[in-house]
């Protein structure tokens, strides 16, 4: 038994998008995912996958995709991302009946590994696309999300915590961000994250030992499509 991580999955079975106009490491991707994911992943482990899983713009276009996801080996615990068009905050709980026993959403909830909870929310960076006050407002709504995923757990009684972003937890040139206060406040032992692609952006992640937390970039295409292991 074993926890892993990827992000990034970008699967598009039913909507046409073709990855490898992104890069070479991008062809035949989804072949690369089966691949790995049945090489390295057992039935008794649990894989989080940090967002991005399809193209699609609403469920029935992304169903393909998540079924995809759904007869790959191991427990699935899903983060939203920014590309998860089928997925609001007002249809978690709706999800998580939907596909009970296949696949489990992760915002505004936790799960538990062993003596662990697992707690996240898809986070939010400055890309320089948002004017100050847009940007503020996205971030403070990440934020309090995710506090609500730690408080729960907290009440649950769990003190062992792995944090989960879509987004990197700075924004590029950042040191520190709300994210990173959080984690350190809740005494997070890892922050596990994707979103990052390409060798420039990977350079500049948040990626190491920062204040007794860990931090980890899992973007499928960093991890050339092999879902990382975070825990035994």
């Amino acid at each position: 038994m074993a926890l892993y991580a990827i992000g990034d999955l970008h699967l598009s079975f039913t909507v046409h998008k073709p990855m490898d106009i992104f890069g070479p490491e991008w062809k035949n991707h989804t072949e690369k995912i089966e691949k790995n994911w049945k090489k390295r992943i057992k039935k008794t482990d649990t894989v989080v996958v940090t967002g991005d899983h399809s193209w699609g713009r609403n469920l029935s276009e992304c169903m393909e995709d998540l079924e995809f996801i759904m007869r790959l080996p191991g427990r699935k615990i899903l983060l939203r991302g920014n590309h998860d068009m089928f997925w609001d905050a007002k249809k978690t709980e709706k999800l998580n009946e939907q596909f009970e026993g296949k696949l489990s959403f992760l915002q505004n909830n936790y799960y538990t590994y062993s003596e662990y909870a697992l707690v996240g929310t898809k986070g939010y960076a400055y890309e320089g696309k948002d004017s100050p006050e847009h940007f503020q407002k996205l971030v403070k709504r990440e934020a309090e999300r995710l506090r609500v995923s730690f408080e729960m757990a907290k009440k649950d009684g769990y003190r062992n915590y792995i944090m989960f972003l879509h987004y990197p937890p700075t924004s590029i040139g950042e040191e520190e961000s709300i994210f990173t206060e959080i984690a350190e406040e809740y005494k997070v032992e890892q922050v596990i994250y994707s979103h990052c692609h390409g060798k420039d952006r990977y350079q500049d992640s948040f990626i190491g030992m920062v204040n007794q937390v860990e931090y980890q970039l899992v973007s499928g295409d960093y991890l050339k499509f092999k879902p990382v292991k975070i825990l035994d």
